[in-house]
């Protein structure tokens, strides 16, 4: 039986929240703002069928991501019997449920890794403290900005929105977005995200100005009672230390409730992998690719 799969709507996101409230593990790619924000970039289309939540990505190629809902209490035999009758590719499979589908499917699938794709987590006390010599030098950077920079930090609500895009739109000027199809795409992603800002759910931010504009910002949301996710971190790197600036106040203002800050994946990019790194992730959430035959 095919599943019936539509467009992401603003409609449904608190219906989509409820499901993914119930996932064992949240990876950063099904949260409703990334569905929503990359949707078009990857031709993100879901299907709502009993108690999951189904995501198949179109571009640019078909594929299927981890369906959405309480994983425990399926009978995955049966349910994927169903809805798949072919050889099918599900990427950016959480473990947990791939650890679930070794005891129920094992027979059915084979496993790939995907390490491009692991969310990267870490301690919100480490990185608002920046305690020790493993962050000596973001703690040197982030007293430089302080020193040699009259600053002001403030939340993104209101008004503050339309001058995020300006400072975005000015990034990708200082950036080159234009020349590089990753940068564009997610250029078109933030945009969507910001001029959608009052209408998405669990959405928060925060900016640093200088002289009345925007130097840096960060957008992130709340994936669960302890768990933060960071969706994009921009800065203006014409002031040195902005990056470590605008991370560790933004956990300093809007951090404190929570014990971890998921900052998503590297997408095998070198140069993203070693400034993650950089910030000493105290554990990653893995996933896979998973053929289903």
């Amino acid at each position: 039986m095919p599943l019936k799969f539509e467009p992401i709507t603003l409609d449904n996101q608190d219906k989509y929240r409820e499901r993914l409230s119930v996932c064992p593990q949240k990876a950063s790619d099904y949260s409703f703002v990334n569905l929503w924000a990359w949707a078009d970039e990857y031709g993100l289309l879901w299907a709502w069928e009993g108690p999951l939540v189904w995501i198949k990505q179109t571009k640019p190629a078909v594929s299927y991501w981890a369906p959405i809902g309480a994983w425990e209490i399926l009978d995955w035999k049966q349910c994927l019997d169903f809805y798949f009758n072919r050889e099918t590719l599900f990427s950016r499979v959480p473990d947990a449920l791939v650890q679930i589908w070794k005891v129920g499917i094992e027979n059915r699938i084979r496993i790939e890794p995907d390490r491009g794709h692991w969310d990267y987590l870490y301690s919100v006390s480490e990185l608002t403290e920046l305690k020790g010599n493993r962050f000596h030098k973001k703690k040197n950077l982030l007293n430089q900005f302080k020193k040699n920079f009259s600053y002001r930090y403030i939340p993104i609500k209101g008004e503050t929105v339309n001058e995020v895009l300006v400072m975005q739109e000015n990034w990708c000027a200082w950036r080159d977005c234009e020349s590089s199809n990753a940068l564009s795409a997610e250029n078109r992603a933030i945009e969507r995200t910001f001029k959608n800002w009052h209408q998405l759910k669990g959405l928060m931010g925060g900016a640093i100005m200088i002289k009345q504009t925007i130097v840096a910002y960060t957008a992130a949301e709340s994936l669960s009672d302890n768990l933060l996710l960071i969706h994009f971190e921009k800065g203006d790197p014409e002031y040195i230390g902005v990056y470590q600036a605008i991370n560790q106040m933004f956990l300093a203002h809007s951090g404190v409730p929570f014990t971890t800050v998921n900052r998503e994946q590297d997408l095998d990019d070198e140069g993203l992998r070693n400034a993650k790194l950089s910030y000493h992730p105290v554990d990653f959430l893995r996933k896979f690719k998973v053929i289903l035959s």
